[in-house]
């Protein structure tokens, strides 16, 4: 996904739309970290013109991380480029090559913790607002995956650049070495043709399915039934959703149904063409999962430019912190449905998620800047390990 960054119509719909809707303030806002090369060899200033850049500078590229030189803060790609003949990496005893020279480099050794920060570099943004919106790094730096202790730690490349025993140059006598995947699956995909995209949605869905743990408790409280669903977040390494969290939709689904499998009562069934936005409308009880923007009047903002405030409400990470600390948050949550007068046979619940929401697509494609294809592309994952049925027949007062 990281090549690409720039290729990514949302990206360039929403750039579009955003320099216009604030005449031209983003500036390189976005293109900071979507099209970096391009930004530093001049190619583009504000990414409105990526249509006649040559491909070779866009998106994030081996060049793009390989050259990085330096980390010099944690945000909005916060880190020093260094075009040489050098590419940096993690052996110590490369093979000669006539493509580029070799030098270690730390900051892409999956291993050490420098690495993440050349991650977080990127992946933590901070608008021109002054708004945290996006901080991956920050709530990796909160969570016990970030504990410098041998056997602890677990760096982005830990989780996003599983390793193999291989051969990392294909010539002859090339010895094996531990090497790393590339493909760095998340949670976005490509919505338009682009090399091996089947290959990353499955690799997305395998990252997603072991991320949530849901327990479903299913009560008769004489006058009718109640489910309680608590879901803890043992996975990702990072809040869930995270990144531009605001922008997620990830939501709880449960369903009642009796005998015949005719539904008596649910929460969070959204068609696959409704928005998150206008299926809350219709379900007081439906349970988001992420951040919700405002504006600086309180009314829910719909673009990042918009944005002033962030109310979070995503599935944190295990603390790195005491519970007695100022910073610790906790990473076992729970509601009750009171689903009244029921009685069904079984309970289903599950976490979904969705990489954007619809509405915000909606807001692209009427404003021109985004094909109506686009949205129709967009998926809905449904998280494996989340899946839990509770049946009447089977209920043995545990929690499922």
């Amino acid at each position: 996904m990281h090549a690409y960054a720039a290729e990514d119509p949302v990206f360039r719909a929403m750039n579009a739309y955003g320099q216009r809707q604030t005449n031209g303030e983003l500036g390189d806002f976005c293109v900071q970290c979507h099209a970096p090369v391009a930004l530093a060899e001049g190619a583009t200033t504000d990414g409105t013109n990526l249509d006649s850049v040559s491909p070779a500078l866009l998106g994030v590229t081996c060049t793009t991380c390989h050259q990085i030189d330096a980390v010099t803060g944690d945000h909005n790609n916060a880190t020093r480029w260094l075009p040489d003949a050098f590419f940096r990496g993690p052996l110590d005893r490369p093979l000669d090559t006539p493509a580029h020279g070799h030098t270690r480099s730390a900051l892409l050794d999956r291993d050490q913790p420098e690495s993440a920060s050349m991650c977080g570099a990127c992946h933590d943004v901070i608008t021109p607002a002054g708004v945290h919106l996006e901080r991956t790094f920050l709530e990796w730096q909160h969570s016990q995956y970030s504990v410098a202790e041998v056997g602890l730690q677990q760096t982005c490349g830990s989780c996003h650049m599983p390793g193999r025993d291989g051969k990392a140059a294909s010539v002859p006598d090339a010895p094996r070495r531990r090497i790393h995947s590339h493909a760095m699956p998340g949670v976005d995909v490509a919505l338009t043709d682009f090399p091996e995209a089947d290959t990353q949605l499955e690799l997305v869905q395998d990252a997603l399915d072991s991320t949530v743990w849901l327990q479903l408790e299913v009560f008769d409280y004489g006058l009718g039934t109640g489910v309680t669903v608590a879901l803890d977040n043992i996975a990702a390494g990072h809040d869930f959703p995270s990144g531009a969290a605001h922008d997620r939709r990830a939501w709880v689904e449960v369903v009642a149904r009796d005998d015949a499998g005719a539904v008596l009562w649910s929460s969070g069934l959204v068609d696959d063409g409704q928005s998150l936005r206008d299926a809350m409308a219709a379900d007081p009880d439906l349970w988001w999962l992420g951040d919700r923007a405002r504006t600086n009047t309180g009314d829910d903002a719909h673009m990042f430019w918009e944005v002033a405030t962030v109310e979070q409400a995503a599935l944190v990470a295990p603390s790195r912190f005491d519970a007695d600390d100022p910073l610790y948050e906790e990473p076992h949550v729970a509601r009750t449905f009171d689903m009244g007068p029921v009685w069904p046979s079984t309970v289903e619940a599950v976490v979904r998620i969705r990489p954007i929401g619809r509405d915000v697509l909606d807001i692209l494609v009427a404003s021109g800047d985004l094909d109506p294809s686009v949205r129709d592309a967009l998926p809905t994952f449904t998280l494996g390990g989340s899946a839990v049925t509770w049946t009447a027949a089977a209920d043995t007062g545990e929690p499922e």
